[in-house]
C-alpha cells in the first residue's frame, strides 16, 4: 500500500470471503493495490475457524430443510438445486486454484465424506423415499441411494447402530461424493496467495468509520487495537467481509442499500469428541430432521471433521444466545444496530418469530447431559464422558423490510452492494462458506459492471460452467464434476460405499436403492 493511504480496494475482514474476493480481484487485476484490514490479530479467527462452523461443504445432498414437502406430497427441490449449483462453482474454483498453485495443500481443507439424511417413523421414511427419488432424476444428485435395511444400515453407521432398537425403522438417503472443509485452512492459503503478490494486511485492526468522498472514493477510518494510533485508507472499493460485523459497519457508511435491515445474534454450541475410536466408528456427515417448531439452523447432525490432520466427532448444533455479533465482539452490537429505518423490521420479526424465541429458550434451558440424551437419538451408545461443550461462533440472521409483516428472518446469505458499486458487503449465515465463490462474483459482476465483461474469459478458466446451470448440462457436469475430482483427489466418479465394499459382481445389499 502507498505511503499516503491510497490503495485501490479495501477488504474488511480476514475470513472465507474476504480471502475469496482478494484471490479473484489479484488473478483478474494483478496491478491493483489490496488492503485488507482485520480487527484481531489473526486469519479466519471468527465464522471461518474450523471450530466455529459445521464443515460442511453444503451442497444440499444431506440438509432435508433445503427439500421441503409440498401439500400434495410432492418434494420441492429447487432450493436443493441453486445451492448445490452454488457449490460447484467453488468446487470449480478450487480446482483451477489447486492446479495454478493457489492452494497447494489440498487436504489441509478439504477432504472426502459421505453426506447423509438420517430420519426415523414410517411417515418420515415414506418422505426420504419420495425425496431421494426426486432428486436421482437430476444429474446433481444422480449418485444418492436410499437405504432402508438394518444390516446395511449398521455396515455403513456403525456408531449410530451400535445399541440400537431397529424395532423402530430407520432410513438413510446416502451421497458418497459429499466433502468436509476446514474453511480456516482454506481462508490461509487464499490469503497467503494474496500476501504474496502485494497485498497488504493489517492484523489488529478497527475499522472506526466509513465516509463517502464527492469523487466517489471511500475514506476507511481505521485505529490499531494495540498502540490507538488512528489513520485513514482512501479506496476506490470496499468489500465489507466482517460476519457478524458486517451490518453494523455498511450501517456506518450509510448507503440506501442497507436501510430496513437488521440482524438477530445466535450463537452455536457443540458437542465433540476426539476418541479415536469413535470417530473411527463413524465416516460420514448424517444430518436428521428439525425438532417441531424449530427453525431451519437447528438441524442436528454428526459429523466428521478433519481438522489439522487429525478426525473429529461434532454433534449439534445447540443454539447459546447473546447480543454480540462477534465471537469476540461486545454486548452493545445488538441494542446498538437498532435505527430508526430498521425499527419496524425488527418489531416484525419479534411478533411473528415466537417459535424461535421458544426455541432458544428451550435451548439454553439444556444441561450438558440434556444434550448427550439428543446425541443419543443418533449414537445410542454415547457416554456423557466422552464427549465435551464447545462454543461455536456467532450467526447474525438477516432481518429484511416485508410489507405485510414489517420485518422478516432470512436464513441464508445476502450480498448488498452500493448502486454505484463503490461498496459492498455479505450479510447472513448457512451455507455462507460454501457459496463464497459465486457469492464474490456476483459482488464482482454488480460493482464492476464496465469491466466484467472484460474479466469473463478469465473468471471462465477458473470455473467453466460460469453462466450456465450444470443440472440443465449433463455432459458438461459430468466433465467439470470429473476432472475436479481427480485434480482435488477426491475419489473416483460415481463410486459408493456399497459398491466399494463388494467384491465385483456381487449384487447390492437389501434395502439398498
Amino acid at each position: 500500500m502507498p505511503d499516503n493511504g491510497k490503495t485501490d480496494v479495501v477488504l474488511v475482514g480476514a475470513g472465507i470471503m474476504s480471502a475469496t474476493l482478494g484471490a479473484l480481484l489479484r488473478l483478474l487485476e494483478p496491478s491493483w493495490s489490496i488492503t485488507l484490514v482485520e480487527r484481531l490479530d489473526a486469519a479466519a479467527a471468527e465464522s471461518s475457524d474450523p471450530w466455529n462452523n459445521a464443515g460442511t461443504g453444503h451442497s444440499a445432498l444431506c440438509e432435508l430443510n433445503y427439500t421441503p414437502q409440498n401439500p400434495d406430497g410432492s418434494i420441492e427441490i429447487a432450493k436443493a438445486v441453486t445451492v448445490n449449483e452454488q457449490f460447484q462453482v467453488t468446487r470449480q474454483f478450487w480446482t483451477y486454484a489447486h492446479e495454478n498453485g493457489i492452494l497447494p495443500d489440498v487436504r489441509s481443507f478439504l477432504n472426502p465424506i459421505p453426506h447423509v439424511s438420517f430420519v426415523h417413523g414410517a411417515e418420515h421414511i415414506d418422505y426420504l423415499r419420495r425425496r431421494r427419488d426426486t432428486l436421482v432424476r437430476n444429474p446433481l444428485f444422480a449418485t444418492m441411494e436410499y437405504i432402508d435395511g438394518a444390516d446395511e444400515f449398521a455396515r455403513r453407521l456403525p456408531l449410530m447402530a451400535k445399541g440400537r432398537d431397529f424395532t423402530e425403522p430407520v432410513a438413510l438417503n446416502w451421497t458418497q461424493n459429499g466433502t468436509d472443509v476446514d474453511f480456516g485452512s482454506l481462508t490461509r492459503q487464499l490469503l497467503g496467495f494474496g500476501t504474496e503478490r502485494g497485498m497488504t494486511t493489517l492484523f489488529g485492526h478497527d475499522v472506526r468509520g466509513l465516509h463517502k468522498e464527492s469523487d466517489g472514493s471511500w475514506t476507511v477510518k481505521i485505529a490499531n487495537r494495540r498502540t490507538g494510533q488512528k489513520r485513514n485508507l482512501s479506496a476506490r472499493f470496499v468489500f465489507v467481509g466482517a460476519g457478524g460485523g458486517a451490518l453494523p459497519l455498511l450501517q456506518k457508511a450509510g448507503i440506501a442499500e442497507a436501510k430496513g435491515f437488521g440482524g438477530f445474534p445466535v450463537s452455536g454450541q457443540w458437542l465433540r469428541t476426539g476418541d479415536a475410536t469413535l470417530a473411527a466408528a463413524h465416516q460420514a456427515k448424517v444430518y436428521g430432521m428439525p425438532p417441531l417448531g424449530a427453525p431451519p439452523m437447528s438441524v442436528p447432525h454428526l459429523d466428521t471433521r478433519v481438522i489439522n490432520g487429525r478426525s473429529w466427532l461434532l454433534f449439534g448444533p445447540f443454539a447459546g444466545w447473546s447480543p454480540k455479533f462477534l465471537k469476540e465482539g461486545k454486548i452493545t452490537d445488538l441494542p446498538l444496530s437498532v435505527k430508526p429505518n430498521n425499527l419496524a423490521s425488527m418489531i416484525g420479526v419479534g411478533l411473528s418469530e415466537m417459535s424461535l424465541l421458544k426455541y432458544l429458550i428451550g435451548q439454553l434451558a439444556l444441561s450438558e447431559s440434556d444434550r448427550v440424551d439428543t446425541l443419543r437419538e443418533f449414537a445410542p451408545s454415547a457416554l456423557d464422558s466422552d464427549w465435551e461443550l464447545d462454543i461455536a461462533g456467532q450467526r447474525v440472521q438477516v432481518i429484511r423490510r416485508d410489507k405485510k409483516k414489517l420485518g422478516v428472518l432470512e436464513f441464508g446469505t445476502t450480498v448488498l452492494a452500493a448502486a454505484d458499486g463503490s461498496i459492498a458487503g455479505l450479510l447472513g449465515a448457512s451455507p455462507g462458506a460454501s457459496t463464497a465463490v459465486p457469492a464474490m462474483i456476483d459482488v464482482l459482476r454488480r460493482c464492476f459492471d464496465d469491466r466484467y465483461p472484460g474479466w469473463e474469459p478469465k473468471l471462465k478458466e477458473m470455473v467453466p460452467s460460469l453462466g450456465v446451470k450444470l443440472s440443465e448440462n449433463p455432459a458438461l457436469f459430468d466433465e467439470v464434476w470429473a476432472h475436479g475430482t481427480k485434480v482435488l483427489g477426491l475419489g473416483t466418479e460415481g463410486s459408493s460405499a456399497a459398491a466399494d465394499a463388494l467384491p465385483s459382481g456381487d449384487p447390492e445389499p437389501a434395502g439398498v436403492v
